[in-house]
This record gives C-alpha cells, structure tokens and sequence, in this order.
C-alpha cells in the first residue's frame, strides 16, 4: 500500500517544481541534493544511485517549462548522463517516449541538429559526446556536418597527442643505439662508418671496423601490447571519446600491438577498427547503459599474450553492476602475473566521480589507480616502459 508521503511524492513528480514554490509541502529532499531524501518506499524502488532529487532534475529538463536547454547554470544536463540516467529509470517504450518529448519541447534538437546551428557550435570533446549520444536521432540533413564537426576534434587532439606518443614511446623503448640481434637489416650504417673512420685503409680504400652498430627500434616490431578496456556508460562519455582517440595513435606505432574493447553489459572489440578512420571508430561507441566491468576484465585479460610485456588500461568509474568479487579476483590475477596494470578513473579534465570504496580496494592491489588527462597516461606509459625494459 502506498504510503501519504509516498503519494504525496508521486504527485510532486507529476506536477513539477512549480508545485513545490506553490506548496513547501512538495518539497524534495532537504538541500535540494538528494543528500537528505528520506529512504521511503519510492526512493528504493529507484536504481543504485539515482536519488529523487535527480529523477526530479532528470524529468523537469523535459516537463518543466522552466527548464530549457538554451539556458544558463546548471539548468543544462550534461546530455550523456541524462540519458543513461533515462535508461536506467524507463522502459524502452517510455524511454523512447521520454527522449521525443525532449526533442519537442527543450530546444535539444534545435540547438544540435539544425544545419545553421551545429557549424556555429564550439568543437570539443563533451559536445562530440554528446552528438554520439544522440546519433540516432541525428536527421541526414546534417549527418555529414555532425561527422565535419567531429573530426575537427579529432584531428586537433591529434596532432597535439600525437607527437608526445611518439616521443614517450619511442624515447622510452629506445636504450642506445646498440642491439643484441646482428641482422643486416638492423645494421646503423652511418654510426659504423664513423666510428671506425680511423680504420680506413688508404690502399685498400676499405674501412676495417673494430665495432659495428646495429638499430635496436628495428627489432621491436610489436614488441610490446597495450589493452584498453573502456567503460562506455553514459559519465563516462568523455573518457571513451579520449580513449577511442588514444587508441587510434597507439595502433600508428609499430612497436605497440593495440587493443581497444570498450563494455557497458556487453563487450564491444572496436580493434579491427583502429587503423580505419577514426571518426568511424567514435561512431561505433554506443554511450549509455549498464556496467559490468568483471566480465569486460576477463574478456581483455583473454587478450594478454606476454604478461611482462603488457600494458592493461581499464578506464572506468568503476561503479560495477556485475561482480565485484569476481572483478578484484580478475586484476589481482593480471597483477601477479606481472601485466602492467592501470585503473583510470577518467581520462580528461575535470574531477571525476567514481566508486570510492572500490578505487580503495583496486588500489590496494599495488595497481596505480587514477584520473589522468592524456598527457598524463603518456607520462606514464613512458615510465612503466622505461621501468620494466631490460
């Protein structure tokens, strides 16, 4: 039976927050946070941290005339986020009932998807997020201004990363200019000649070396594997957008075999499309949904050919849906088996928001578990390399 206040809820949702300024009595929460919403009936009938305050935020976007996406302040839901909340709080029948709505009544599709209005759009990461959210809803008309408009992106984090990859991974595998493996194909023909000038015989008009010197970047031809498993539900839009990017530059270099598997409850190995276009690539993430985080750590693990040789990537916020047990048992393992292990918490800027108590347990498990910009993964890939190379 349902109980005054829960009914009470009910109608408040219903009716919006104009009824709450009407009525104190319709007030949600204490701080309007949801820090203070009473664990009733209604409030745990919601998923795992979605608080009423939250659905309330959620619903208004779409049914409260005050909110409307071409406002200011934090009026404007962050698209992504929205729409995972949407899926996990509806049906698909509702759901897609929910997202006409939004379309129809926010301005949304005004803003994103008319043809004079996407080019004017400044180009970043959280709007090509957000455009990928919503590509099935994306008209013809403007499909090829919406790709335009992402590969702009593309492009400038590019050829900023690009370089500082080569750099970290380059610089890092290379010891010196000397290697074991005495091949004539690795042989550095400028340095042997002038090292041993003052070998050269006059008569003979040959140069009698006492050392030669061989390329060791030569014999390193995928000589090392990275994983990156990245969680695509929808707060970690941006991250999956970073990854799939970082990806595509890691796949250029010849000394690295690059995987990308990107997850929510299923598993998506996006690998055989890393050397394709990368805008391709972005188009393939489907942003939004559940998580299960231990069965995409098994899934990459069955990838790992030399552990010593391995680094594994799990980006995430590692809130699980799946088994959390099975999940720390899964990098515990990949850990003793000397794979090099990280847990990006997201990769971007910004401070992230993540599963605490499970970051403390991964992080107990000797793995570095972290937010990272791009940058700072190159910082530290660059380490791990210099530090495990022999």
């Amino acid at each position: 039976m349902t109980s005054p206040s829960d009914a009470l809820t009910r109608w408040r949702l219903i009716l919006g927050r104009r009824a709450e300024q009407a009525n104190p009595a319709f007030r949600l929460g204490g701080r309007g946070d949801g820090a203070d919403d009473a664990e009733t009936p209604l409030q745990a009938a919601l998923p795992a941290g979605i608080r009423l305050t939250e659905l309330d935020r959620a619903l208004s976007f779409v049914y409260d005339g005050s909110e409307r996406f071409g406002g200011t302040g934090d009026s404007r839901p962050y698209i992504p986020q929205w729409l995972e909340q949407m899926r996990a709080l509806f049906q698909q029948s509702t759901l897609a009932m929910v997202q006409r709505d939004a379309f129809e009544r926010t301005g949304l599709a005004e803003l994103l998807l008319q043809p004079e209005i996407l080019p004017q759009l400044q180009p970043d990461v959280q709007l090509v997020a957000t455009i990928l959210s919503l590509k099935e809803q994306i008209p013809d008309t403007i499909k090829q201004a919406a790709r335009d408009l992402i590969r702009s992106v593309v492009e400038q984090l590019r050829r900023k990363l690009e370089l500082q990859a080569r750099r970290a991974v380059f610089g890092a595998l290379q010891r010196n200019r000397y290697s074991p493996i005495r091949t004539a194909r690795n042989l550095d023909w400028r340095r042997t000649i002038k090292s041993n000038l003052k070998n050269y015989l006059p008569d003979r008009k040959t140069i009698i070396p006492e050392r030669l010197y061989f390329w060791a970047n030569e014999k390193r031809f995928r000589d090392w594997q990275i994983i990156i498993l990245v969680d695509q539900s929808g707060s970690m839009a941006n991250s999956a957008v970073y990854s799939s990017i970082m990806a595509s530059i890691f796949a250029s270099l010849s000394v690295l075999e690059t995987h990308l598997v990107v997850f929510d409850t299923s598993i998506a190995d996006l690998t055989p499309y890393l050397n394709d276009d990368p805008v391709e690539l972005l188009f393939n993430l489907q942003l939004g949904g559940g998580t299960d985080i231990a069965q995409a750590v098994a899934y990459g693990a069955s990838l790992v050919k030399r552990p010593e040789k391995c680094i594994f990537v799990l980006i995430t916020d590692l809130y699980e849906g799946g088994d959390q047990n099975a999940l720390l048992a899964q990098l515990r393992a990949l850990r003793e088996s000397k794979t090099q292990v990280l847990c990006l918490l997201a990769l971007e800027e910004g401070r992230p928001t993540y599963n605490k108590p499970l970051a403390r347990q991964v992080a107990a498990l000797d793995i570095p578990t972290f937010a990272a910009t791009p940058d700072k993964l190159l910082d530290v890939m660059e380490q791990i390399l210099k530090g495990v190379r022999r």
